[in-house]
C-alpha cells in the first residue's frame, strides 16, 4: 500500500496537508471551560445568543434541550468556527448552574473566553 502524498486531494478539494494544518489551527485554538453560576439555565442561554450576536457570530438554540449553538465564518486558515453552550441546571447541594463552553477559532477564542468572564463578572455581582 503506499503512502498518498501531502499534495494528494482529499475528496473535498483540500489537500491533506491543509488539512493537517487546519486540525493544528482548530487545537492550537481551542477553548474549553466550565462556569458555575446561580443564574437560571433559561437566561444564561438567552444571555449566550445575545452575546454572540452582538459580535457578529450566528446562534442559536440546537435541537437538544439547553444548548447554543455559534457559527462563524472564516477565521484565520479555518473556513468555519464553531462553538457550544450547554447548560446544566440545578447541579450539586447548592442547586447551582453549570455551564460548558467550548468552541475553536482565532477570535471566536477570544469571545468564548470573554463570555465566560462575563458569567464569573455576574457571579460576583449578584
Amino acid at each position: 500500500m503506499t503512502e498518498a502524498s501531502p499534495h494528494t486531494p482529499s475528496g473535498n478539494g483540500t489537500t491533506q496537508g491543509e488539512r493537517a494544518a487546519m486540525s493544528d489551527e482548530m487545537a492550537r485554538t481551542a477553548f474549553q471551560r466550565k462556569v458555575v453560576t446561580r443564574v437560571a439555565a433559561e437566561d444564561i442561554l438567552a444571555d449566550a445568543i445575545e452575546f454572540f450576536r452582538a459580535r457578529g457570530y450566528r446562534a442559536g438554540r440546537t435541537g437538544r434541550p439547553n444548548q447554543v449553538y455559534v457559527l462563524g465564518g472564516r477565521e484565520g486558515i479555518l473556513p468555519r468556527v464553531t462553538a457550544e453552550i450547554s447548560v446544566q441546571p440545578n447541579v450539586g447541594k447548592a442547586r447551582v448552574t453549570l455551564v460548558t463552553i467550548s468552541g475553536f477559532g482565532p477570535q471566536l477564542h477570544e469571545h468564548l473566553r470573554a463570555f465566560a468572564e462575563h458569567l464569573r463578572a455576574q457571579r460576583r455581582g449578584a
